[in-house]
């Protein structure tokens, strides 16, 4: 008995029509589950109270660009990932120089470049020395000789009395801070991918 196989022209097509579905069904569920984790991921952050600005550094590709594959891919990452992933992994932050770690208080007022004053920036634009002040329990400080404005800012005092001179807390330094882990990006990742198979098998089998 022999048998003989024979591909017809129209068995191809359907062939070729079924792995151009699975192209679209693949695609469409990597773009569909990676959008997800993306709006997942900026919803943490801002739920942390982060900021819709770090939310939005959360960005999204997929992967061949503009076109379909039964490989296709998604990647997610953020544009600013020191600071989301130190949020995600709760470090333990030391000086750079090995002493200590200079946190203002509302008295030291903003940088002028955003972000945290610097204690060498505070001298600098308030004309002001700040002196080393060590404690024993609970963290030393920086003071200043000044005042306080109506805004609670260090100043210097105008008075030639010295009148209102106080010793005013600038900073506080401490040797290390533990940053509170605010994120779990992780667990919406995983949830992201477990909804890959089934989103290909719907797309798949609804064309």
């Amino acid at each position: 008995m022999k048998l003989k196989l024979e591909i017809s022209t129209d068995l191809a097509a359907l062939m070729q029509e079924e792995i151009r579905a699975g192209e679209k069904a693949v695609s469409a569920a990597m773009h569909a589950a990676g959008a997800g984790l993306k709006s997942a991921w900026r919803g943490q952050i801002v739920q942390a109270g982060l900021g819709t600005r770090l939310g939005n550094s959360i960005r999204l590709a997929t992967y061949p660009k503009g076109a379909e594959s039964l490989n296709a891919a998604a990647l997610v990452w953020s544009n600013a990932p020191v600071i989301v992933g130190a949020h995600d992994s709760g470090p333990l932050i030391r000086s750079r120089n090995g002493f200590w770690l200079a946190i203002p208080t509302p008295a030291a007022g903003k940088s002028t470049k955003g972000g945290r004053i610097t204690p060498g920036e505070w001298e600098r634009r308030t004309g002001l020395g700040l002196r080393f002040v060590y404690r024993r329990r609970g963290p030393s400080l920086l003071v200043a000789e000044g005042r306080l404005n109506s805004k609670g800012r260090a100043v210097a005092s105008r008075a030639k009395t010295g009148r209102g001179l106080t010793t005013v807390p600038i900073f506080l330094l401490v040797p290390q801070v533990k940053l509170r882990k605010r994120l779990d990006l992780a667990r919406d990742a995983e949830r992201a991918i477990d909804t890959v198979p089934g989103r290909i098998v719907e797309g798949w089998v609804d064309r």
